[in-house]
């Protein structure tokens, strides 16, 4: 069960409820399989805003998204979540050093790249448009840790 969304009247409460839950470089939000996962403020607006057009601009303050705010730190921490290698778009390739979660409720999506060793900086959350997004997740490989030093 996933927590209770979140609703503010202005993107400055959600944003600061961003730092304050998740941007403490002294405290890491541990998965669990024990990945230390940093979040730094400046990934506010990527994840939490969206792109009215194809050009991926991340004009739009998403509610969809932003709600759900508290689901990320609760994604990470689930053994049961779905854990697949990334894409990176440059190269057109899976990407095992990201590391993609998703649950099967609204298909909510948490995506981590890793730094060094079992560390990783958070990327973006999301809930997947209309089954397509999750359905091509889902062909990807399933992600496996690797070595210490691999990534």
């Amino acid at each position: 069960m996933r927590p209770e969304l979140i609703s503010y009247a202005d993107i400055e409460e959600y944003r600061q409820h961003f730092i304050e839950n998740y941007c403490d470089a002294s405290s890491p939000t541990q998965t669990f399989d024990g990945i230390e996962v940093y979040f730094y403020s400046d990934m506010f607006d990527h994840a939490f805003f969206e792109s009215s057009d194809r050009r991926g601009s991340k004009d739009v303050f998403s509610t969809k998204r932003a709600e759900r705010i508290d689901w990320i730190k609760s994604v990470l921490q689930d053994e049961y979540a779905e854990l697949y290698e990334g894409y990176d778009s440059k190269s057109k390739t899976c990407d095992n050093s990201r590391r993609v979660a998703i649950i099967t409720e609204d298909d909510y999506v948490v995506i981590i790249r890793f730094t060094k060793g079992i560390k990783a900086k958070f990327v973006t959350a999301y809930v997947a448009d209309s089954g397509h997004t999750a359905t091509k997740i889902r062909t990807s490989p399933k992600w496996t840790p690797k070595k210490k030093n691999d990534h």
